[in-house]
């Protein structure tokens, strides 16, 4: 998983995580409701990558930008949330 290229591209309010592996993209998106606030809405892994990780490398992504930059993750996806449920010690980056 350390070859994953994982991009963040941020516009207005909302903004995506992007991880490319072998010419297949999976996504993780998010609305920006102010500096201290963002909501994952929604997390997309193609067939192909299935059962990877890739889902879950997008979420660490998420919650390691949220504890670098300070701010808290709502968790309205059903993945999203399920990782954090299963990770404990991320309670810090989540607002629920």
């Amino acid at each position: 998983m350390s070859d994953d290229a994982i991009t963040r591209d941020v516009e207005g309010s909302r903004g995506r995580y992007v991880l490319d592996r072998g010419g297949h993209l999976a996504s993780l998106t998010y609305s920006i409701l102010s500096s201290q606030t963002v909501i994952a809405d929604h997390t997309d892994v193609p067939e192909a990558l299935r059962g990877s990780g890739a889902g879950l490398a997008l979420v660490e992504r998420l919650v390691s930008d949220a504890r670098a930059e300070g701010f808290r993750i709502v968790p309205l996806c059903p993945f999203v949330n399920a990782e954090r449920r299963k990770h404990p010690e991320w309670a810090d980056a989540f607002n629920v």
